[in-house]
């Protein structure tokens, strides 16, 4: 492991433990018999893939916690991820009427609870069915994919899916820290779907290793690009070229690979004692940056050039990296890295908003010192399988142009896609609502394509 004790980086309390316990048993059951039940159940309204929350409350309130997780069941293949990464706060949780006593429903917390003891407790029994119905291929195990695989393997599907990297999970495996949630956790969701007859096909590079039509070739009905957004986007200004400019997934996914210790320390592009600043204020800055303190950053900063109020990272994620010591620059854009060689800092612009909400700059120059400077200003997807494919279009920025009927279905006859490689990159439940939608319109698909071949037309 990266950090095993407390006094492996400058005797910090920080390690990659997940921070949030969760509930216990009492606890849970005492949270669940709030629940009101409403007649008209704004939780669910809120939830992206309407998960049937007072059925699964309820049922948890009486103690029949497999009931409970059988419920779940019905809507995601991934309720011990939902129950920890999901922005509750922004979705179910809010659209809680006790929200208006200031004691809603925790309704995340109660999700993790049920998935949690279900997979400890082996409660669930999986009816695997016969695939009979096609064979589809999943390109991508992010929540997208992992989330076309189960929906489909649940209707009577043959599914593979095939990952590049040596491990299934995608960003939830590679892009999100172990202390917000587990790999253990992930794994163990894996292995669900995988009960569900889904096969996992890991190191295969498509568009490299196989093609679009190479997997056609070979007798798949339909195929499923969930590939999510590979690319990440950088801050065009002078010195990117500079040795200590880092991109945030890139950083990302080496720590999660020194923790499973699948690369050495020295892969980490952070030592110990170094300043590190991080641009962006999105999640994915935010753990960044309290992944750098974990690995020995002696300060992490984050500059962004719009204010507090118009960050997109989650609150609850910002609060607790300002608990955890990381400074935030607010109206702060950088201008140009500075440097000769190696980075020594990052010089800025202060701007000020006007009346009119408007961002100017004051002219006024800050320069910030820096060992390292962490970009997390977005992604793009990889554009590998399109090029290597004839007739998927794909918009001025990339992402794949997808249709509404059937639903998700390509500019290519049988080719699908869905999650952050059709949309711009957004959460696990955003990205598990379409891809549920689209599983629906593959099914649609491939029952449409056997029926014409029956027919001989």
């Amino acid at each position: 492991m990266l950090i095993d004790k407390k006094s492996d980086f400058d005797n910090r309390d920080l390690n990659f433990d997940e921070i949030d316990e969760g509930l216990n048993t009492r606890e849970a059951i005492a949270e669940a018999k709030r629940c009101l039940n409403c007649a008209n159940p704004l939780c669910r309204k809120g939830c992206p893939i309407a998960n049937e929350i007072p059925s699964f409350i309820q049922e948890l309130a009486k103690g029949n916690i497999g009931e409970a997780s059988a419920v779940i069941a019905r809507r995601s293949n991934l309720p011990a991820v939902c129950g920890r990464v999901c922005p509750h706060e922004k979705q179910c949780e809010a659209a809680c009427v006790l929200n208006k006593r200031g004691c809603g429903i925790k309704i995340g917390k109660l999700e993790r609870f049920i998935a949690d003891f279900d997979a400890e407790m082996n409660i669930s029994s999986v009816n695997k069915k016969n695939a009979t119905r096609g064979r589809v291929a999943v390109i991508g195990s992010g929540p997208a994919g992992l989330t076309v695989a189960g929906d489909l393997a649940k209707q009577g599907f043959d599914i593979t899916v095939f990952e590049a990297q040596a491990e299934p999970g995608g960003i939830l495996m590679y892009g999100i820290p172990e202390f917000r949630l587990s790999k253990e956790v992930v794994r163990r969701e894996i292995r669900s779907i995988e009960r569900l007859g889904v096969v996992f096909r890991t190191g295969v590079l498509i568009g490299k290793d196989l093609t679009l039509d190479d997997m056609f070739d070979d007798g798949y009905d339909a195929i499923f690009i969930g590939t999510g957004t590979a690319l990440p986007k950088e801050l065009e200004i002078p010195g990117k070229e500079l040795a200590g400019v880092i991109q945030a997934i890139y950083f990302l996914r080496m720590v999660t690979l020194v923790n499973s210790g699948a690369v050495a320390r020295m892969e980490v592009p952070i030592n110990v004692g170094d300043k590190v600043i991080v641009v962006g204020a999105g999640n994915v800055a935010m753990d960044a940056a309290r992944t750098a303190l974990r690995v020995g950053a002696a300060k992490v900063t984050v500059v962004y050039h719009r204010s507090e109020r118009d960050m997109s990272a989650l609150r609850s994620e910002f609060e607790e990296a300002k608990l955890e010591g990381v400074s935030f620059k607010w109206l702060t854009s950088p201008v140009r890295y500075l440097g000769t060689g190696n980075l020594t800092g990052l010089e800025c612009t202060r701007m000020i908003l006007t009346d009119a909400g408007e961002r100017i700059s004051t002219q006024e120059l800050e320069k910030i010192p820096a060992d390292k400077v962490i970009i997390a200003v977005g992604q793009r997807p990889a554009a590998r399988i399109v090029s290597t494919t004839k007739g998927i279009e794909v918009s001025p920025k990339g992402f794949v142009i997808t249709k509404e009927r059937p639903y998700g279905m390509t500019t290519r006859r049988g080719v699908f896609a869905g999650g952050d490689v059709v949309h711009e990159p957004a959460t696990v439940v955003l990205a598990m609502k379409e891809a549920k939608k689209v599983a629906v319109g593959i099914a649609q698909y491939v029952e449409a394509k056997k029926l014409m071949d029956e027919c001989g037309l």
